[in-house]
């Protein structure tokens, strides 16, 4: 018997692999290797809404955990996936500046907000009122973090490339089976793909999807992100990712013309350079109406357990997650309400 089966590849579930991992459990990941969101991400980490200058929940810890987080994952698989780069949001107005510098002023903020104008000229952006700095920021290259991961997992053949068939799961008071697996837990870690869950899916997950772009501009001099309505991150070779679109209503990860031609539009407002469209890619984040994370333990089944909703700031919020929901299992530490599923009122929670 093995400690858990885990549904799903993407940030939450390799989040959650390298945590029981680290405590000395055995493991088995299942997932089909289809196009996730955690692949097609930004991958950016910031702990400041550049919108309304307000800091991300629960920043601070988020960070702590974070970042010694992927660093073992870098030494473990000899590889580099977490690049440290700064964070300039380019202000449009005075008025802007002097909400940034306002913003400053609260303790939450302070440690993330430079009270430095950053007045370097980039060649291929216009910037008369200069930048601001977020600092302790970067960016994660997910198909890398993910891709090598999955390699790892299967080299110590703790990895099935199937679709769970939940039809087929067995539970039972003190484990569960599926197949030929029997573990004491299974965590269902599979994103959007959440909607097709009978144990989950009457919770509010909300799927938003986001296009992307790889961009090439050769007279774009640029190497830092650069936020504004859009990210810029350079990725060398005159390439840049630039994104995300945020639409509500299409649940598919297909590329569409309307994403494409809003990206054009938020690319032309920044960039006073020629820029050619290398690649478009979409994909669906798994997000939640009141952007808090969904996790915890099925009220029915003690074995059934749900690490869902990362949303936009799944490499921030992964590892932190991931975490709060091993304790909970493990050693009864209670789960922030905040992210406890059971601050949603099920109709109907029973399969």
């Amino acid at each position: 018997m093995i400690d858990f089966l885990i549904v799903g590849s993407g940030l939450a579930g390799i989040s959650f692999s390298e945590i029981a991992l680290l405590n000395g459990k055995s493991i088995m990941v299942l997932d089909n290797d289809s196009l996730s969101s955690s692949k097609v991400a930004g991958g950016l980490y910031n702990p400041v809404i550049l919108k309304r200058f307000s800091e991300v929940w629960n920043a601070k810890a988020q960070l702590d955990l974070m970042i010694p987080f992927y660093n073992r994952i870098e030494s473990k698989l000899s590889i580099q996936f977490d690049f440290k780069k700064p964070i300039l949001r380019k202000f449009f107005s005075i008025e802007e500046q002097n909400n940034w510098f306002a913003a400053s002023d609260k303790p939450s903020l302070a440690p993330f907000l430079s009270l430095r104008l950053i007045k370097d000229k980039f060649a291929g952006i216009d910037s008369p009122y200069d930048y601001g700095e977020v600092l302790c920021t970067g960016y994660v290259d997910t198909a890398s973090l993910l891709g090598n991961y999955r390699d790892y997992l299967k080299m110590n053949n703790w990895f099935l490339n199937e679709t769970f068939e939940h039809d087929v799961l067995i539970l039972k008071e003190d484990c569960i089976t599926y197949k030929d697996i029997e573990a004491r837990n299974i965590v269902f870690a599979e994103g959007f793909g959440m909607h097709a869950n009978p144990y989950f899916n009457h919770l509010p997950l909300d799927g938003t999807k986001g296009e992307l772009f790889i961009i090439k501009a050769p007279n774009l001099k640029l190497d830092v992100i650069v936020n504004t309505s859009v990210f810029i991150l350079p990725l060398g070779n005159d390439l840049f990712k630039v994104g995300a679109t945020y639409n509500w209503k299409d649940k598919t990860d297909l590329p569409t013309e309307e994403g494409k031609k809003e990206l054009i539009e938020r690319i032309e407002e920044i960039l006073s350079c020629d820029f050619e469209i290398i690649e478009h890619f979409a994909g669906v984040r798994p997000t939640v109406r009141d952007r808090r994370p969904l996790v915890g333990t099925h009220p029915d089944y003690k074995n059934v357990h749900l690490l869902n909703g990362l949303g936009t700031r799944g490499v921030m919020l992964g590892p932190a997650m991931a975490k709060a929901l091993f304790d909970a299992i493990e050693n009864g530490v209670p789960l922030d309400k905040e992210i406890d599923i059971k601050r949603i009122k099920p109709k109907n929670f029973i399969r």
